[in-house]
């Protein structure tokens, strides 16, 4: 098993996080203009996950006070809020050859721990149906289907309520 280091994502980490997108997604992947964003404005929403110098998998996220989290131009930080109530994964990925060995559910454990952390009273996020189940392991509740239609996909709602004090 490799020692897998959860960590914030800094500058350096662009190029593999793109590189990560890219295998991950198809036509829904974050350009890498995007990603550069998401690392600038919010790295504390940012995490990735590194083995022996190398990054295997990451997650980056937004913050708002909405519910709603259909609009596109949020991806691109667009109406982000340092400080909002919600914050909303926009991907949880992991390279191919390291599916499956436990780094997402590093990434996720750490990622919850971080939101509430940061006072987020809920986490949001919109998948793939074949990914519904996957959330709910770690207690996210179905909301209903999206009306999300990036990269001509179907996209289901889910969220997890932090319940902070």
């Amino acid at each position: 098993m490799l020692p897998i280091k959860i960590r914030h994502v800094t500058e350096h980490d662009l190029d593999d996080c793109y590189a990560i997108e890219s295998v991950c997604y198809t036509s829904d992947a974050a350009t890498r203009e995007k990603i550069q964003k998401r690392i600038q404005v919010f790295p504390e929403g940012f995490l990735v996950a590194e083995s022996n110098g190398h990054i295997m998998g990451m997650i980056n996220s937004g913050s708002t006070n909405k519910e709603d989290i259909t609009d596109e131009a949020f991806k691109d930080m667009v109406g982000h809020v340092r400080d909002g109530k919600n914050i909303v994964i926009f991907s949880l990925a992991v390279l191919p050859e390291f599916q499956g060995s436990g780094v997402s559910k590093k990434l996720m454990s750490k990622f919850i721990g971080a939101s509430k952390d940061m006072k987020k009273e809920k986490i949001l996020l919109i998948c793939k149906a074949d990914f519904i189940s996957y959330y709910q392991k770690y207690g996210f509740l179905y909301g209903g289907k999206s009306k999300s239609t990036h990269g001509g996909f179907e996209w289901h709602e889910m969220y997890l309520s932090l319940n902070v004090d």
